[in-house]
């Protein structure tokens, strides 16, 4: 799937792949992930992308996002909007789709071969984009899943697609390790479900 020739970009919506590896029963290990990346060809960039709440006095993603900012990724943020919905829940919208978007294409130049974890099938067109500046485009996610966490028409339009599960030995966290978690509660949401 992948040559060594190629330059490799990877584009984590961050909301996407912990609820992806949540419904998978694992929590990603960031250094392996781009120990296993690097092994596969020329990793020129590794972003993740995610939305904080900004006037939290604590927050349990801020030492992911220390963490990752520190070990070799570039990390995307926006604050959040915190709000209360209908039936009395709070919730916290954040939706980081424009700026991976925005992101990917302005590397259109540069990258060869772009790896998206999500299975957000608004970024359909994005790949499509892509494709046409004749670039590869893998998307990560699940179809393992129940429901799915992979969009079927992102999942058709990519050249490849990666089920996160076959991964697990290569890029899961090891049982005793400490983990930064997402915070269970408030929920986030995308835009499109307000």
């Amino acid at each position: 799937m992948f040559d060594p020739r190629e330059k490799i970009a990877l584009f984590i919506d961050g909301a996407n792949l912990y609820a992806t590896s949540r419904a998978l029963g694992f929590d990603i290990d960031y250094r392996k992930l781009l120990s296993h990346f690097q092994s596969e060809g020329y990793l020129l960039r590794a972003y993740y992308y995610t939305a904080l709440i900004e006037d939290q006095e604590y927050s349990s993603i801020r030492p992911l996002i220390d963490w990752l900012d520190y070990n070799g990724y570039t990390v995307v943020t926006k604050p959040a909007r915190e709000f209360t919905d209908a039936t009395g829940r709070r919730k916290i919208k954040g939706n980081m789709d424009i700026e991976l978007a925005v992101g990917a294409l302005e590397l259109a130049g540069t990258v060869d071969h772009y790896v998206i974890f999500s299975g957000d099938g608004d970024f359909r067109t994005l790949v499509e984009a892509l494709q046409r500046k004749g670039r590869k485009v893998s998307i990560a996610s699940t179809m393992t899943s129940n429901p799915s966490m992979i969009s079927d028409d992102l999942r058709r339009q990519a050249d490849h697609f990666i089920e996160l599960s076959a991964l697990k030995s290569k890029i899961g966290r090891e049982g005793g390790e400490r983990v930064a978690r997402r915070p269970a509660t408030p929920e986030f949401i995308e835009d499109d479900e307000l």
